[in-house]
């Protein structure tokens, strides 16, 4: 019987124990995926409790809590931070099995050198035990980041934002590139009018010009998009059920939009139309800019009306979508590719039964002219486990190549989210290990090595042209 989450964890061949501990562990990282608040990074945030830094705002945990039973008072409610941390701790016992048992105890350790499990009885020990810690300068945010040797991470910011915290950050002098990545999701969402036509009034202010007609609104988009690049940004990221990929004319997009602004509503295939152009506009952009695209493909968000209307967006409600998702893409991808301007492109799925889908998709589009401009993208969201990350690595060596992937990153909101990146190096190393032991690879340590530490973070920074 192995020790839980000793030094070998995860770990099951000595091949594996090798390639993780002699390449993979202290490689830096390059998390060019997450939702962390610049502001926070700014300020250099001293949180006050562990409840704040880890149980505000993760909807992983919200939702294991709820399935437990515990009333949402102690969730999101008005319950104390110390409450609420004893409330989760008496749940973390019945997660074993769900990834949260592995994250919770790898970031307590990690972070805090908690090696004792966590549950109600030794709540009270380890909440006290790590608000002692988090008081101290070196459990700033700006040291948590620089403790898990971050290089470069990037946040998910909307075209209207001023970014004004990450310039605070840059001319701080911080070590570590904090750099935003365009989400123009809210520039193309016409399902509600009313609430569209508001995001074109704000985009407007925030650029100082009046938009009165599509090219206008194109203009007032590419402006946002110089200002992001000249901070920094080198990405975009498109949350969506599926891509968009309706047939329309330019005459067809410019009345749409006419029509929108004059407060009329439009019909379901000009909304489609909208969204199409839209994103056929947003990649240009990306191609211009040498840029790299995400498309986060098939989550069905809100589904409780009820509790949605309690809480708000983003608290637990969202879950696996089955939408159609290749013959869009297909037509998208190849719309760009046929005039020559797409972008380097990361797909993300969320539905599993797409792994081999979009493993082979990125093929189709891959022309020779950069390493891996088409990458499959890393177990997402509720992929981003042990069973969910080992499935898109092997869709990924079956299909494509493994030794040009981007790797990990955290979508996270928290900073001690960190150690996801850890968990992935240990699996990857598990299974080149285990194919080694087993004869399906040479044992070639040195190129193995190499290629682990290429994904492990080589990859990403030569990927992404940060300056």
């Amino acid at each position: 019987m192995k020790p839980f989450l000793n030094e070998h964890f995860l770990l099951q061949s000595p091949t594996a124990q090798s390639l993780y501990h002699d390449y993979a562990k202290d490689m830096p990282i390059v998390d060019y995926h997450n939702h962390l608040i610049p502001q926070q990074i700014a300020e250099d945030k001293q949180f006050d409790n562990i409840t704040q830094i880890w149980l505000y705002g993760d909807h992983y945990k919200w939702r294991a809590m709820r399935t437990h039973g515990i009333d949402e008072k102690y969730i999101t409610g008005n319950a104390s931070d110390e409450e609420k941390f004893m409330k989760w701790a008496e749940t973390v016992p019945y997660t074993m099995r769900n990834p949260l048992y592995h994250w919770t105890h790898l970031e307590l350790q990690r972070y805090f050198g908690v090696t004792e499990v966590l549950n109600k009885d030794s709540a009270k020990r380890i909440y006290d035990h790590c608000n002692a810690l988090l008081q101290k300068k070196e459990y700033s945010v700006r040291n948590l980041l620089l403790k898990m040797n971050v290089k470069v991470l990037c946040t998910t910011d909307d075209p209207t934002d001023d970014l004004v915290y990450h310039k605070a950050i840059k001319d701080s002098g911080f070590e570590i590139k904090v750099l935003p990545t365009f989400r123009p999701d809210k520039a193309m969402a016409v399902d509600d009018e009313l609430t569209f036509v508001e995001y074109v009034n704000k985009l407007a202010a925030v650029i100082g010009k009046e938009i009165s007609d599509l090219e206008a609104y194109k203009a007032a988009i590419r402006s946002r998009h110089d200002f992001f690049h000249a901070m920094g940004g080198r990405l975009s990221d498109h949350g969506l059920e599926q891509i968009y990929a309706e047939e329309y004319s330019d005459e067809d997009i410019a009345l749409i939009f006419h029509r929108l602004m004059s407060g009329k509503t439009i019909s379901h295939k000009e909304k489609l139309q909208f969204k199409s152009a839209m994103l056929v506009y947003f990649a240009h952009l990306d191609h211009e800019k040498g840029w790299t695209q995400q498309f986060h493909l098939g989550a069905l968000r809100n589904n409780n009306a009820r509790l949605l209307g309690a809480l708000g967006p983003d608290t637990g409600f969202d879950s696996i979508g089955d939408f159609e998702q290749a013959t869009p893409l297909s037509k998208f991808l190849n719309k760009l590719d046929s005039t020559n301007q797409l972008a380097k492109t990361i797909l993300y799925n969320l539905n599993p039964r797409d792994n081999e889908l979009l493993a082979t998709m990125i093929g189709n589009f891959q022309d020779g002219t950069i390493v891996g401009k088409m990458q499959f993208g890393s177990g997402w969201w509720f992929l981003d486990q042990k069973d969910g990350m080992e499935k898109q690595i092997n869709a990924l060596s079956n299909m494509g190549l493994l030794s040009h992937f981007v790797g990990m990153l955290t979508d996270s909101r928290s900073f001690l989210s960190f150690p996801r990146h850890e968990y992935f190096r240990r699996i990857l190393c598990n299974l080149l290990g285990q194919d080694v032991e087993n004869g399906e690879l040479p044992a070639d340590m040195k190129w193995l090595g190499q290629m682990v530490q290429d994904i492990c973070y080589n990859n990403a920074a030569n990927f992404f042209n940060f300056e």
